[in-house]
């Protein structure tokens, strides 16, 4: 894997610093470079399209209950603590820990009514549409990886799908990557402190060239790994090395460039928003900025993680922390994409694994719920300021209008101006595969 090592901070067993590198895809596996890497994206072709997808990931099971699906008539058992307010659409109500999503609920459209989870703390699902259980050969690639081979970069040398997500110490919450696409797909990462690693430990575009020592490194690399011959400073050597000092890439990761006004409007990282914060699940509001900032500059799908939502216990305590942070991020990020005309080609998708029991356990928590959980979407020309299908009385399960992971990624794909009727991508085998199986976008918000 290739590693830029920058200045020093807390360090791990292996003597490397939790702040000093920057990932870019999974290097390890096939032994690729990164100019080779640029080379494999060269076969997928480009296209024009700048429409893109923003994943907001809820690790751990957010609880529909007590966000978007309150049952205050229900026993408490299993209404629990919070109350439900009005929003800006007549008829629709939401947690009173989301008032800003309330106020602007025209702009989004709520699933309450999505099937189909399988029950694993996993971002497998949510990012690739498909159930774990039916991989084919290598794995199925996730939905950033899918658009980089369908089309490519948008702005070059953007990659075209990014991963601001923290390392979690759950290895399965971490995105899984490209698949059976292979690592010329891998969505780039930037590691710790984005803008640290970009800037290369102080080297800027005119030192570029007197770094031999990179090279060298991807040399050295290369040869360990299948003795190839030393890289050759070609046109795609160029390119990965302007992937690391593109303007275009470190301007919008550069949070300090942004108005002052908008920036607060997104509000503070808490990097100690719930107990075990320290283990990946941190509440970094700069992401969702980040995120509107890179499919700006062209990248077509950028994945956040936020905080966690395993609340076995405690899931009051930590709802009153963890959802009103989500509610100005998520609010602010939406509003900013209408405000800035982005709104008709950028699709916001937010959701976790599954949700959380309807009853309430005696440790003040909810347990595992796959049996019906929810999604909120905006942006993208949907039909927003509606809710689609609906649960029981107590919240259990689907009653009218059930919806499937699938039906969600069809959407997606529709938005991108992708026709998952006839679009296919190769496996390991060379068989053609189908983005989506047997399911169509959702009508209610096309």
């Amino acid at each position: 894997m290739l590693s830029l090592f920058g200045r020093t901070g807390p360090r791990f067993c292996d003597r490397q610093s939790r702040r000093s590198f920057l990932k870019i895809g999974g290097l390890a596996a096939g032994g690729l470079s990164l100019p080779q890497l640029l080379r494999a994206e060269d076969r997928a072709g480009l296209r024009g399209s700048r429409k893109s997808i923003i994943m907001i990931y809820l690790t751990g099971g957010p609880p529909h209950l007590d966000m978007v699906d309150l049952k205050p008539d229900a026993p408490a058992e299993i209404r629990g603590e919070f109350q439900p307010i009005a929003t800006s659409i007549p008829g629709i109500q939401i947690s009173e820990l989301m008032p800003r999503v309330a106020g602007m609920m025209d702009k989004f459209a709520i699933i309450r009514s999505l099937v189909g989870a399988e029950e694993r703390h996993s971002s497998f699902q949510c990012s690739t549409g498909r159930m774990f259980r039916t991989q084919p050969q290598g794995g199925w690639p996730e939905i950033g990886s899918i658009l980089s081979k369908l089309q490519g970069a948008a702005a070059s040398p953007v990659p075209p799908a990014i991963d601001l997500s923290m390392h979690m110490e759950h290895l399965p919450y971490n995105l899984p990557g490209a698949g059976f696409l292979g690592m010329a797909h891998t969505p780039f990462k930037p590691s710790g402190d984005a803008m640290s690693d970009m800037v290369l430990n102080g080297a800027n575009a005119d030192r570029l060239d007197d770094r031999g020592s990179l090279l060298a490194s991807l040399d050295r690399y290369q040869r360990q790994v299948d003795q190839l011959a030393p890289l050759a400073r070609d046109n795609f050597t160029e390119r990965a090395l302007g992937i690391l000092s593109a303007p275009r890439l470190v301007e919008a990761l550069d949070l300090s460039r942004e108005d002052p006004s908008v920036r607060e409007r997104y509000g503070k990282d808490d990097p100690n928003c719930l107990p075990y914060s320290a283990k990946g699940y941190q509440a970094h509001m700069s992401k969702f900025l980040a995120a509107r900032r890179l499919v700006e500059a062209g990248a077509r799908c950028v994945t956040v993680s936020f905080a966690d939502f395993d609340w076995h216990g405690s899931n009051f305590a930590h709802g009153r922390k963890v959802i009103p942070l989500l509610d100005q991020g998520l609010a602010a990020l939406v509003s900013d994409l209408h405000e800035r005309g982005l709104d008709r080609d950028v699709t916001v998708v937010v959701w976790g694994e599954f949700s959380r029991t309807p009853k309430i356990n005696p440790n003040a928590g909810r347990d595992h719920w796959p049996a019906v959980t929810f999604a909120m979407l905006a942006g993208g020309s949907m039909r927003t300021g509606q809710v689609i299908g609906e649960t029981n009385r107590l919240g259990e399960v689907a009653v009218s209008r059930p919806v499937h992971f699938e039906e969600v990624f069809a959407t997606l794909y529709h938005n991108l101006g992708i026709d998952i009727t006839r679009t296919t991508i190769p496996d390991l085998n060379g068989r053609p595969q189908y983005l989506v199986e047997n399911q169509a976008p959702i009508a209610e918000l096309i």
